[in-house]
């Protein structure tokens, strides 16, 4: 007797069931092309938020472009290393940035960084 072969039908999902959808990836710089990319791409400068813009102004914080250069050179530094929001000491000023978005979100002098407690930060860079 000789055996009948079988051809498998694909499974149909029914009217009620989606089919199901593989899990996407996190977008970010985890792979090795997504690292290597990132060293190729021109670095971008930092920005201020309307918050930091203001503090600077109220706390009389002056920066120079030589600190603009210290500023993005840590925040790039930070970024290599996988930090998110950083707190940049720079002489009598005290910044808080956000890594990803190349962002300063707040500062502030000396005077304020006294008894402060800074939270939601991953990492510091002191200059």
């Amino acid at each position: 007797m000789i055996d009948p072969i079988y051809f498998p039908q694909p499974i149909q999902p029914s009217p009620r069931q989606s089919p199901s959808k593989a899990p996407e990836k996190p977008v970010g710089g985890t792979s090795p092309f997504a690292r290597i990319l990132e060293d190729k791409l021109p670095a971008q400068g930092v920005k201020f938020s309307q918050h930091a813009l203001e503090r600077l102004k109220a706390r009389g914080i002056n920066l120079s472009e030589t600190d603009m250069k210290k500023l993005e050179h840590a925040v790039d530094d930070v970024a290599q290393k996988g930090g998110r929001d950083s707190l940049v000491l720079m002489g009598d000023a005290a910044l808080v940035v956000s890594v990803k978005n190349r962002t300063v979100v707040t500062a502030m002098d000396k005077t304020q960084m006294a008894g402060n407690v800074f939270t939601n930060i991953d990492s510091a860079v002191i200059f």
